[in-house]
Formats: structure tokens, C-alpha cells, sequence
């Protein structure tokens, strides 16, 4: 392995490794044994990082510990294994740790009719959180579908149950999770550790599909003051040794201080962790701005319309595309700027210093090394990332009596497009709007109107296309009213875009200006010609008694000028009749003549000797 390599893999591991000194926390759950008196009593239990934990609430089951398939990795054949029957209690079932990912064990004994799962350690030590598989596709397929509770329990306690179940007793449980949140007022403080690098395989997928989804709800809690929400981001520093490495200039800014992995691993390619970095800063400045102007609830609509409109893989996820969002979101741009201050400089920026001192661990919490995390009331939410089961554990941060009505009733939908219309596109003159409002948020979606379907990509455009688009608002395109004439640039011969009518030019969608034919010279240029420009045409007129002939550009004489025109054609004709008189009767008179010579001649010839005659005669004798 050559030096780069070697330092490549040590500053990976610099970069997302937490603090030596740290902590982390694990979160327990009450696991109570009702049930045989040998093994009553309170036992801990730690919650899995995926399922649904039932938060604010309590499962009594009767614990199962299957004769085969004790370890749960493949299929059970039987998907009726651990169904509950009828007056019975739920079946709890108890698995092996070991030769598969936790989440496929619980998977599986979900599939089979398992209630919740436990998973029994397979070695003497603390307990630890059972996390979902990283960067695995095929897992990635059924983590999302897990929707029973799952907890890792001690080795110790894992081989009581087992004695107890061999001897045949029923072991019976109660999992309690009222209190695995505290609730220490009527308020719910809570915390998202996220990122805004979008090309990180599964979990950035679910990270968006749980922003865009939880949106509606987290606003409504905001708006109505039942919760305190932060955004919080992870950076580490780069050390100072490798400060000048291409791998620190390529993943940090502020010169190594603030510094994220490369999204795609590679620093010859794609996007640098410095510009995940710069966007993650972008987004708390967006949070401060927007709290300092009492509306912190848009962090939510900027971050799922930037997640939309600026990602990675459309080579979009820059300044330009980011402050296009701030703008339709009303977010004032400058604020956001002076709030970020300068990657470049060598000193500390305030806003990531401050997230740098959060992610350490303090009080009952540990410290933040997995992204994405919840933090409810100082406690780490463990689950599924997923709106109902996160609405869940937030309302159970509520004392009872005290939590809003939100968290009593499943209606949750909100108007968001009566807010500056959502940041969507809209067109106010014809009452269209791109902004749709649904349960999970609103969606900005160029609408179909009247028939007409509107084109673009619903946040700065949306273009009519289509026969009949020309009634909705004149098709977007420009249009004017002078004299009584009205001029357009929306043609129903055009499917789309706008074009200046004859006699103006422009875009056709904003203006469309007159064209001053007699200034441009195209018209009216002849030399007896007189060009007045009009809007939208010309007039042209020509000197003394002459008359303009628009189609040839020329003047002609309004006196007599059909009339000349006709004795001209009287003349040429009676000329022609005239010669062909003249001609036929010389013919005439030539062959008249002709005609009478040869007659003379005849007659002649009867009564007298030609001289020709006798000529011939005599010869004619000599030849005899």
C-alpha cells in the first residue's frame, strides 16, 4: 500500500471517527417478567434502531422460543408460526444473536407472526444498540417494512428465560415504554441530526422520505408552540498534520477545521466534502435567519425543496440552485450570506463551532455518531424513521393531560399553500397555481387547467402547451389593446411558447415592441413615397395625385390611370386590326393580279404564236 493510500484511509478514519473521550449512550426500555414467580421482576433491555417502538405505551406477550430457526436468519416456513391465536396473548418471540444482521432476524419473525422480538446476547457485556445494516441494498428492501418492536437483552437473563421455557413454563412479560422518554414539562424540546449530502446510499433515501413526509406534522407543532425543534449537522476537524493533504483542502473548510467525507469516496470525481460542508452551514443559517424572523418552521420547506430541485446527481447541488430556493421561499438571501461568512478564512465560524461542542454528549445523552439521529428530550429516539412512529415518541414527551390535540387525533393536514403560495410558481392574473397541498406537505406541480396542461418545473415556470391554451391567460404570452385592435403573441398554430405577432418583435412571453418600419427601411421606400409608422404597422402615402400600391411598393396616378390604361389597349388593338387589314388586302390584290395575268396569257396564246411557242415547236421537229 503506497504513503497516499495509507493517508487516505487514516484521515477517513480521523474524519468519522467520534472523539476518544466521548460517550455513547445506549436506550433501554423497561422489561417487566409478570410471570413464573422465579423470574418476576424488572430487567433492561436495549431498544433496536428500527421496527416501531411503542412509545408512550405498554405489550403484555407470552415469550416463544422456537424449537428450529433459533437464530432467524432465513424464512420460517410456516407464516403462521407465532400468530396469535384467539384469546391468546401476543407472542413475544425470543431469537439467538449471531450469523446475520439483527434486522433480518426480527424481519423474519415478523413475517412469521411474531408481536415483538427479543434477541438474546450471545456474550457476557454492557448492552448495545442493534442498529440496521449500512450500505446494504438487499436489507434496505425490508428494514423500511419492519413495524414490530425488537430489543437486545442481557446473556444472563436470556438463559433464565430459556431454563424457564424448557422446563415448560409460561413465561410471561410486560415491555414498557412510558417512560423511555421524559417528559419534564409542556413542551417538547427535540433534535434532528442530519446531513444534506444526498447520494449516500439508503439512509439518505430514507432521510428524505421521512423529511418530506414529517414536514406537515413538525409545522403544525411549531406553529401551535407544543415543540422546540433544532437542526443540528455533524463535522469533524482534520488534524494538523494533514492540513495541507489534498484530502483535507478537498473535504474541509476554514482550514481544516470543519470537514465532512467525500460523498462518493472519491476526491478525483463528483462532489468534495467541503461543499457538504458549505451546504450543511447554508441550512443552520437558513434555521437562524428564519427563527430570528419567528418562522423557524420554513428550515422544513427549504430543506425538502432543496433535497428536490438542487440534487446531486442532476449536478445541481450548489449556491445558485440553493439561493433559487431561498428566494421563492421568501428566505432573505443576504442574511443567509452574512450568516455563513467565509469558508476561506483561517479562523473559527461561529455557527459550526457551535454544532461541533453539540455533538459531545452531556447529561443523560451521549454523544451523536450516527446519522441521521433524534434526540426527544435529551434522549435518543430509537425506530424507525418514519412520520407516525416519530409523531409517536414525540407526543409520548408530553405529560399526560398535557399533550396537543394534534397527538389525540390522526388529522394532521395543514394549508401550506396559503403561505406565500408554498414557494411555488403561480400566475395571480389567471388564479393558476402549481402549489398542491396534500397530507404530507404541499408539492409544487404544474396543474392542468381546463383541460390545458401546464409545463415546467413548478417552483419558477410553468408554460401552457396544447390547443386552447391561448384562453388560459393568453397562454403566458404578451399581449395589447390599443385602438380598439388587440395584439397577441400566443398563436393556437404554436403547441407552446409565444411569438411577436407581424409588425413587432420581442421575446412574445414580456414584450413585444412595435416595429418602426419607416425607421428600419423595410416598407414604403419608394422615391415618391411618404412612410407614418402605426403601432404594429405603417402607413404610406405617396406625393401629388399618385396612388401607393402596397403589394409592389410603388405609386401610380389616381387621374385617369384606368382609363389610360384602356385607350392604350384600344389603340394596340385597332393598330393590330389595322395592319392585319393592310396585310391582308396587299395578299389580295397579289394574288388578284396573278390570277389575271395567267388568264391574259391563256387567251392570248388561242389567237396568236408565242415567240416561246415556235421555239418549242421547232425543236421539237428536229428531235422528230
Amino acid at each position: 500500500m503506497d504513503a497516499w493510500s495509507t493517508l487516505s484511509i487514516l484521515l477517513l478514519l480521523l474524519l468519522v471517527a467520534p472523539d476518544v473521550h466521548g460517550k455513547f449512550l445506549v436506550e433501554k426500555n423497561s422489561l417487566s417478567v409478570t410471570s413464573p414467580d422465579s423470574l418476576k421482576g424488572t430487567y433492561d433491555s436495549a431498544i433496536g434502531n428500527f421496527g416501531v417502538p411503542q412509545y408512550g405505551g405498554t405489550m403484555v406477550g407470552t415469550v416463544t422460543y422456537p424449537k428450529d430457526s433459533r437464530m432467524a436468519c432465513k424464512p420460517y416456513s410456516d407464516s403462521d408460526t407465532f400468530r396469535r391465536k384467539s384469546g391468546g396473548l401476543p407472542n413475544v418471540v425470543l431469537v439467538d444473536r449471531g450469523d446475520c444482521y439483527f434486522a433480518l432476524k426480527v424481519w423474519n419473525a415478523q413475517n412469521a407472526g411474531a408481536a415483538a422480538v427479543l434477541v438474546a446476547d450471545d456474550r457476557s457485556e454492557p448492552l448495545i444498540t442493534m442498529d440496521s445494516p449500512e450500505e446494504d441494498s438487499a436489507a434496505s428492501e425490508y428494514v423500511e417494512n419492519i413495524t414490530i418492536p425488537s430489543a437486545l437483552i442481557e446473556k444472563s437473563f436470556a438463559d433464565k428465560l430459556k431454563r424457564a421455557l424448557s422446563d415448560n413454563e409460561m413465561v410471561n412479560i410486560n415491555l414498557d415504554w412510558r417512560e423511555s422518554l421524559p417528559h419534564p414539562d409542556d413542551r417538547v424540546e427535540y433534535e434532528f441530526w442530519t446531513n444534506s449530502n444526498d447520494e449516500c446510499g439508503p439512509k439518505c433515501d430514507a432521510q428524505k422520505e421521512f423529511v418530506k413526509n414529517y414536514k406537515g406534522a413538525a409545522q403544525i407543532l411549531e406553529r401551535g408552540g407544543y415543540t422546540l425543534f433544532t437542526p443540528h449537522y455533524i463535522t469533524w476537524y482534520c488534524p494538523q498534520a494533514f492540513i495541507l493533504s489534498k484530502q483535507c483542502k478537498s473535504q474541509c473548510i476554514n482550514h481544516g477545521r470543519y470537514c465532512a467525507p467525500d460523498p462518493e469516496q472519491d476526491f478525483n470525481r463528483g462532489y468534495d466534502g467541503k461543499d457538504v460542508v458549505v451546504e450543511n452551514l447554508r441550512q443552520l443559517c437558513v434555521f437562524k435567519v428564519a427563527t430570528e424572523e419567528r418562522k423557524p418552521w420554513v428550515w422544513w420547506d427549504y430543506v425538502t425543496d432543496f433535497q428536490i430541485r438542487c440534487p446531486m446527481k442532476e449536478m445541481k447541488y450548489n449556491e445558485a440552485c440553493a439561493e433559487d430556493v431561498l428566494k421563492a421561499l421568501d428566505i432573505p438571501v443576504h442574511k443567509v450570506r452574512d450568516c455563513m461568512g467565509n469558508p476561506n478564512d483561517d479562523k473559527d465560524n461561529a455557527v459550526l463551532k457551535s454544532e461541533q461542542d453539540a455533538q459531545v454528549g452531556h447529561g443523560s445523552r451521549g454523544d451523536v455518531t450516527i446519522l441521521p439521529t433524534l434526540i426527544v428530550n435529551n434522549r435518543q429516539y430509537r425506530g424507525k424513521l418514519d412520520k407516525a412512529a416519530v409523531l409517536k415518541a414525540i407526543c409520548s414527551g408530553f405529560q399526560e393531560t398535557t399533550e396537543p390535540a394534534v397527538c389525540l387525533s390522526e388529522d394532521m393536514q395543514t394549508n401550506e399553500c396559503l403561505t406565500n403560495n408554498g414557494g411555488c410558481w403561480q400566475d395571480k392574473s389567471a388564479n393558476v397555481t402549481a402549489c398542491k397541498d396534500t397530507f404530507r406537505g404541499r408539492v409544487c406541480e404544474c396543474p392542468i387547467v381546463q383541460g390545458v396542461q401546464y409545463s415546467g418545473d413548478g417552483y419558477s415556470h410553468c408554460e401552457a402547451l396544447g390547443p386552447g391554451r391561448c384562453k388560459l391567460n393568453n397562454g403566458g404570452c404578451w399581449q395589447h389593446t390599443r385602438n380598439g385592435v388587440t395584439h397577441t403573441a400566443c398563436s393556437d398554430r404554436q403547441l407552446k411558447g409565444c411569438q411577436c405577432p407581424a409588425g413587432f418583435k420581442g421575446d412574445g412571453f414580456n414584450t413585444c415592441e412595435d416595429i418602426d418600419e419607416c425607421r428600419e427601411r423595410v416598407a414604403c421606400q419608394c422615391p415618391d413615397c411618404t412612410c407614418k409608422n402605426t403601432y404594429g404597422s405603417y402607413d404610406c402615402s405617396c406625393s401629388g395625385d399618385l396612388l401607393y400600391m402596397r403589394e409592389h411598393d410603388t405609386c401610380i396616378s389616381k387621374k385617369g390611370s384606368t382609363a389610360k390604361v384602356g385607350w392604350v389597349v384600344i389603340f394596340t388593338v385597332l393598330g393590330g386590326l389595322s395592319a392585319a387589314a393592310i396585310a391582308g388586302y396587299v395578299v389580295y390584290k397579289y394574288r388578284l393580279r396573278s390570277y389575271m395575268d395567267s388568264e391574259i396569257r391563256a387567251i392570248m396564246a388561242q389567237y396568236m404564236p408565242l415567240d416561246s411557242q415556235n421555239d418549242v415547236h421547232h425543236h421539237l421537229q428536229e428531235d422528230a
